[in-house]
Parts: C-alpha cells; sequence; structure tokens
C-alpha cells in the first residue's frame, strides 16, 4: 500500500551557517559598529543580545536574510520574548522541530474533511499517510501544502 511521512525539521548544521554568516555580516555593518551586539546558536535555538530592542530586531532581520538564501524557511523559527538583562536585551529563536499533537489532530481532521481517501495516523512527532493509490497520495500533500499551519512541512519515505 502507497504511503509517505509528514515531518517537520530543520537542517541544524544550516542553521548554524545561517548564524555565522549572519555574525560575518555583524562584524562588517556599519550601523553596528560600536554596538555590543551578538548572535549565539545554542543547542535547540538561537541567542540573539544587543542594547535596544530595534537593534535586536534588525539581527532577526539579518539572520532571517541568511537563513533564506541557505533554503530554510523563516517560518520555523518563531521568536520569543525579550529577556531584559543591566543594558542588553536578550531574544530567543526557537527552532520548531517536529509537529506537536495539537498541531498532528489539526492536520488528521483537514485531511479527513477533504474526503480524500487516504488514512492518517500520528507516529510520534511524524504523520503517516497511506492510501490505495498514488494520486490521493498526491491530493493529501497538496492539500497540507495549500493549508496555511505557521509551520513547514516535509514529505519523506514516499513508497509505491
Amino acid at each position: 500500500m502507497p504511503s509517505f511521512d509528514i515531518v517537520s525539521e530543520i537542517d541544524m548544521n544550516q542553521a548554524n551557517n545561517a548564524v555565522e554568516n549572519a555574525k560575518r555580516e555583524l562584524e562588517t555593518r556599519y550601523d553596528f559598529r560600536g554596538v555590543d551586539a551578538k548572535i549565539e546558536f545554542k543547542k535547540d535555538h538561537i541567542e540573539l543580545t544587543a542594547e535596544a530592542d530595534q537593534q535586536v530586531m534588525q539581527l532577526f532581520d539579518i539572520f532571517a536574510t541568511k537563513a533564506s538564501k541557505l533554503q530554510l524557511d523563516v517560518s520555523s523559527f518563531k521568536l520569543e520574548k525579550e529577556d531584559r538583562h543591566g543594558k542588553y536585551i536578550t531574544r530567543h529563536i526557537v527552532i520548531k522541530q517536529g509537529i506537536d499533537k495539537e498541531l498532528a489532530k489539526k492536520i488528521v481532521k483537514i485531511v479527513k474533511e477533504s474526503s480524500i481517501k487516504v488514512q492518517v495516523a500520528i507516529q510520534g512527532e511524524e504523520l503517516r499517510v497511506t492510501g490505495k493509490n498514488r494520486d490521493d497520495l498526491q491530493a493529501a500533500i497538496q492539500l497540507v501544502r495549500g493549508s496555511d499551519l505557521g509551520q513547514p512541512f516535509q514529505f519523506k519515505n514516499f513508497r509505491d
């Protein structure tokens, strides 16, 4: 029976490369000359630190530009609330990995309401979609791509 998996993953090496490229641009930018600002890649998030909120948002724009040039979907990075400590402001960028239960249930509901003849099973942080023919599976892929769920999805293990 044909099947495929719906996953939401980010290549962490590419995310690290985007941070390194943003650091290089930060060193050469005139508007950041003499300003204590930094971008750091941690294990599961990215930290942006600067002296003003406007500078932190400029750091995010620099990072987002570099990430999009490396074919990373910017919607997979979520900007969290700011932390103030002394004269510095730090914002964390959380990297969305995997599909949480609420989003998985929403995807299952969207596919079932569309009356495409496929079955969707939640398997941890990914979804397995099975169907009798290939056209139904491709229709399910187009349905998930077309629905705006706020997170990028990849389709793997397409088996015929």
